[in-house]
């Protein structure tokens, strides 16, 4: 196996035409550069340089080596400043996921905020539900993913493994037609709802699955008349008086005309959303950083429930 630091004195004597040139270029004893030499000669097992009355001369297997050496060293100089690049956030690139609802509301304004304090990294994003987003995060087709469970629903080992920091918890609450006879009440209970008409994501989602859930829980089956996994299609049905729904607050960042929101009691279901990487140490810093500003950032504004 050939020596790096070898091949480098070997290129600078090359370079500088003479053993001692090379050395002070190098800051090296002139013993050392030769020793050097002396050491790659032998892992070669050839001479390299012949030395005379004229100077150094190149032997033929020299001839070989220099070029190689010129190969590797320049390969090696720009692995060095392309990993000094990504460690000091001037280049490399981060690939980013997230859940349609905070792809919509919380990464737009982060992206916008990384870009402009390190606009030399390339950045992408995806967008699926966590259980698309996790088996891509474990693989390391992705470096951060935003994603959210169910506590108490069995999501933990989703997330188990994996370097998890909680965002912010998100409220699920009620959306009704306008002019409902439940929108006079302030507060709601599922049980309020055990007749309805409901509308809500499709079967297989975590936000569906934890519905019926609660529904189960408060003793009745809900009766689903319509499914979406856009929530301002959710939104336009319950507006158009076909159903009612129960949605994340996340969702309800822009809530469509002719719905009336209110709360659920005693306490609302709510999901954790959370920020996610890979444990491995082969993590980067654009990784971290984006972390942070996640979570400096986790405003969310309040809905405001109508009249």
């Amino acid at each position: 196996m050939l020596n790096v630091q070898r091949l480098r004195v070997f290129k600078e004597v090359v370079t500088q035409g003479s053993f001692s040139r090379a050395a002070d270029s190098l800051d090296y004893t002139q013993s050392a550069v030769s020793q050097a030499i002396a050491t790659l000669e032998a892992e070669v097992g050839a001479t390299l340089i012949d030395r005379d009355r004229r100077g150094l001369r190149l032997t033929a297997v020299g001839e070989a080596l220099v070029g190689h050496a010129d190969a590797i060293l320049g390969r090696l100089g720009a692995a060095e400043e392309d990993v000094a690049a990504i460690i000091g956030l001037r280049g490399g690139r981060l690939r980013l996921a997230s859940f349609p609802t905070a792809g919509a509301t919380l990464m737009p304004r982060a992206i916008a905020r990384f870009r402009e304090d390190y606009p030399q990294i390339e950045l992408s994003l995806a967008e699926g539900e966590p259980e698309e987003i996790v088996p891509r995060l474990r693989a390391g087709e992705l470096d951060l993913a935003l994603l959210f469970d169910f506590p108490g629903d069995g999501a933990g080992s989703l997330t188990e493994g994996l370097a998890t920091t909680e965002l912010f918890e998100d409220p699920m609450y009620v959306a009704l037609p306008e002019g409902h006879r439940l929108a006079a009440k302030a507060s709601l209970t599922l049980e309020d709802l055990r007749n309805e008409a409901w509308v809500q994501t499709s079967a297989p989602s975590p936000c569906a699955r934890h519905v019926v859930r609660c529904c189960h829980r408060a003793g009745f089956e809900p009766i689903v008349s319509f499914e979406s996994d856009d929530y301002q299609t959710v939104q336009g049905l319950v507006g158009a008086g076909v159903g009612v729904a129960l949605i994340p607050e996340l969702a309800l960042s822009v809530p469509r005309d002719g719905i009336a929101i209110r709360t659920l009691s005693p306490s609302p279901p709510a999901r954790r959303v959370v920020v996610a990487t890979s444990p491995s140490p082969r993590g980067t810093p654009a990784a971290a950083e984006m972390r942070a500003i996640l979570l400096e950032g986790t405003d969310v504004t309040p809905v405001t429930l109508s009249p």
